[in-house]
C-alpha cells in the first residue's frame, strides 16, 4: 500500500500538465469502477450496502470526491514531493480525529509528543519550502490530508462488516456519475499525450481499483488509525520519483521536515500499534492459524 500511492503523486503531475482536475478524477475513477463493477456485481455484493449508504455517502465525499479534486489541482502548482510530505500528516490527523470522536482512548502524553514533532515538521516544510504564492495550494493539501484521516474512520466504525470489492467499486462509481458533466466541459480540445493517458490507466486500475480494495481489508484487519501509518513510505516515494523522473529539487527543508513528520507520526501512533485489530474481519470471524 505505502509503494502503490506513493506512485499517484507522480502520475497526478504528469496527468495534470495537459489535462484539468476534474477530467483527471473522471479518468481514474472511471476506469476504476469498470474493472471493479462487474465483480462485485457477479458475487452479489452491491446489495447489503444500501443498509450503509448513508456512512457510504459521507466515505465517498471525504475520501475521493473532494481530496482527489484538490489534489489535483494542488499538484498544478506544487511539486509531486511536497504535496506527497504534506499528505503525510495523515497519522497525526487521524489520532485527533480517533481521540475526539471517541474512536480510542484520549492521547497520551506520548501521543501528544508525537503530535507536536509533526507539527514542528510541517512548520519546517511550510517556512523554509514554500513560497507565498503556493499556500493556497498547501491549504488544498491539507484539505486532502484530512479527508484521507476521515475515511478510514467511517470505514472501521460503520462499514467493516461490508464487501471491500463492493465498497470500492460503488465510491468510485458514485464520485464518476458526480464528475462526469465537468469531466465532459473541461475536456481538452485536442488529444492529451500517451504519458498523460498512460497515468489516468495506471492511476485508475493500479493506484484506485486494486489499492482501494486491498486498503478496506487492511483497515478491517488492523483498524483505521494504524492502517493510515502507510503514510510514512508514501512521502519517501513520492520524494524519490519526483526528484528522479521529475527533477524536483530535493532542499535541506524538505529533508528535515520529512524526518519531524515521520518521526512525530511514528511516535503518536506507537500505543495503538502492539494491540489486537479494533474491528472484526467480514462475517465476523478470524482466519483459521494456518491461513
Amino acid at each position: 500500500m505505502s509503494v502503490v500511492w506513493g506512485v499517484p503523486y507522480l502520475l497526478i503531475k504528469v496527468a495534470v500538465r495537459h489535462l484539468e482536475p476534474a477530467v483527471v478524477v473522471e479518468g481514474r475513477t472511471a476506469i476504476g469502477a469498470l474493472v471493479l463493477l462487474p465483480l462485485a456485481l457477479r458475487r452479489g455484493q452491491l446489495r447489503p450496502l444500501l443498509s450503509s449508504w448513508k456512512p457510504l455517502l459521507a466515505y465517498t465525499v471525504a475520501e475521493l470526491a473532494i481530496p482527489w479534486l484538490l489534489l489535483s489541482d494542488a499538484e498544478r502548482r506544487l511539486p509531486s514531493s511536497l504535496s506527497g510530505l504534506l499528505v503525510s500528516t495523515v497519522p497525526l490527523i487521524g489520532v485527533v480525529l480517533a481521540a475526539l470522536s471517541g474512536h480510542q482512548d484520549r492521547i497520551d502524553a506520548k501521543g501528544i509528543l508525537g503530535l507536536l514533532v509533526g507539527l514542528i515538521g510541517v512548520g519546517v516544510l511550510l517556512g523554509l519550502d514554500v513560497g507565498r504564492g503556493d499556500l493556497g495550494s498547501v491549504g488544498e493539501v491539507g484539505v486532502v490530508a484530512i479527508g484521507y484521516a476521515t475515511g478510514p474512520l467511517l470505514v472501521s466504525r460503520y462499514m467493516h462488516h461490508l464487501s471491500s470489492l463492493a465498497l470500492a467499486a460503488v465510491t468510485m462509481a458514485l464520485v464518476a456519475v458526480g464528475y462526469l458533466p465537468f469531466a465532459i466541459w473541461q475536456l481538452p480540445s485536442k488529444a492529451p499525450p500517451g504519458t498523460a493517458i498512460a497515468s489516468i490507466v495506471v492511476l485508475g486500475v493500479v493506484c484506485s481499483a486494486l489499492a482501494f480494495v486491498a486498503f478496506f481489508e487492511l483497515i478491517k484487519e488492523i483498524g483505521s488509525t494504524r492502517a493510515t501509518i502507510i503514510t510514512y513510505v508514501n512521502p519517501a516515494i513520492a520524494v524519490v520519483l519526483g526528484v528522479v523522473w521529475l527533477g524536483e529539487p530535493f532542499k535541506l527543508a524538505t529533508g528535515i521536515g520529512f524526518v519531524l513528520i515521520l518521526g512525530g507520526s511514528w511516535v503518536s501512533t506507537a500505543s495503538g500499534r502492539g494491540e489486537t485489530r479494533d474491528t472484526p474481519r467480514v462475517g465476523g470471524t478470524r482466519p483459521a492459524p494456518d491461513e
